[in-house]
């Protein structure tokens, strides 16, 4: 590669996260010219043990599978580390109980829990195999603006001009802010603490979450073999006590607190922690810009649709430029008011359900027999439950 290949470029990805490289992928299988750039250098996962789990793991749903399907991603995976939900076991703090089954969906799987690591070798490998180019690791030092596209600074001194620039880097987007779209995350006052453990009893292939007295949300989802991975979504006070637990004492607490629904449990590797916050903007796309992925929205984990919420923004936005016919330029206003539109309805309503869900059931929420009667009158009703289920399946 010279340097002139390195200076131009179509479309410029700015983060190397799962939506970055997903949408990079996409775009070099379209035959756009695409550019990622990192603060980072994304590696390949090194060759794991059955007990060497990442701490972050995704529920990959089927639209999001058959999206990194169609980018040569999804089958590469291996098998042995990737697990399917097939039902999923919802209980409310006073004992209502809400269940979905993928037969009843007419799905192989409600989702697949696969690690953050095997994602990103999937997809960095895809987007090196469709042709999309990497400049990494380097910082951002300055995003200039003019009429006909736009120039990335590097501390390095290289300078990279394109047509658009996507902002694909994080909930913290530095892209976002300097293109003075103003974010304020809202804090949920919650940590989400996520563990992974193995189990005295197999899972079965179910999912499990209970929403707490004490406003928290507690998820067990299904890993390879009789392992599981919690996700605790705690207050700030208790996220720091937990973590604090000498690992057999947090893996007695997460048995206890999940009515040992698999027996004993014995903690594989490290916990670790995330604070949850919300964030809604006001736009997505400004002059030569759009967001994707957590720069562009941040729900609560409860319901596990924040990488897919991610994926339907890549896939939209790649699909909108790949099918731009006359339109030459990647970053023309028709385009991006495009991919605005075709995002806004879905990134809306599953922020309404998430964020309302965690303000219904949150410590001091009120009316905690009216939610928990609505988690039983929905379990009773199969139309509901599909309609329900149907915006997170795809």
């Amino acid at each position: 590669m010279t340097p002139d290949d390195e200076s131009r470029t179509e479309v410029l990805v700015a983060g190397a996260g799962l939506p970055g490289l997903a949408l990079a992928a996409a775009l070099a299988r379209a035959k756009v010219d695409v550019t990622i750039v990192d603060r980072q250098m994304p590696h390949a996962p090194a060759p794991a043990g059955a007990d060497d789990i990442d701490a972050r793991v995704y529920a990959v749903s089927p639209g999001s599978a058959r999206f990194l399907g169609a980018l040569g991603a999804w089958d590469t995976l291996p098998a042995d580390r990737v697990a399917p939900i097939e039902t999923m076991r919802i209980e409310g703090d006073r004992g209502a109980v809400l269940a979905f089954d993928a037969y009843d969906l007419g799905e192989p799987a409600l989702a697949w829990i696969v690690e953050e690591r095997e994602l990103r070798g999937a997809l960095l490998a895809a987007a090196h195999d469709a042709g999309a180019r990497l400049v990494a690791p380097v910082s951002f030092a300055a995003l200039d603006w003019r009429v006909d596209g736009a120039t990335l600074a590097l501390d390095d001194g290289r300078r990279i001009d394109t047509k658009l620039v996507v902002g694909a880097d994080g909930a913290r987007s530095w892209v976002r802010d300097a293109a003075g779209l103003a974010a304020v995350p809202r804090p949920y006052g919650q940590v989400a603490v996520v563990a992974n453990f193995a189990c005295e009893r197999p899972h079965g292939g179910c999912a499990h979450q209970w929403f707490r007295d004490d406003g928290g949300v507690l998820a067990w989802l299904p890993l390879p073999g009789a392992r599981m991975s919690m996700v605790w979504s705690a207050s700030e006070a208790l996220a720091a006590e937990l973590m604090a637990l000498a690992p057999e004492d947090l893996a007695e607490r997460v048995a206890a607190a999940g009515g040992r629904a698999l027996g004993t449990l014995r903690g594989i590797g490290r916990p670790a922690a995330f604070p949850l916050a919300f964030l809604k903007l006001p736009a997505v796309i400004a002059h030569r810009l759009a967001l994707v992925g957590d720069a562009a929205h941040g729900i609560h984990p409860l319901a596990g649709q924040g990488v897919n919420l991610g994926f339907g923004d890549a896939e939209t936005l790649a699909a909108v430029i790949a099918g731009r016919g006359a339109i030459a330029d990647p970053g023309a206003p028709i385009l991006l008011e495009r991919y605005a539109r075709r995002r806004a309805e879905p990134v809306a309503a599953m922020q309404a359900v998430t964020d309302g869900l965690a303000r219904l059931f949150g410590a001091g929420g009120a009316w905690p027999a009216l939610r928990n009667l609505g988690l039983a009158a929905v379990s009773k009703i199969p139309y509901a439950r599909v309609a329900l289920a149907r915006p997170a399946l795809r």
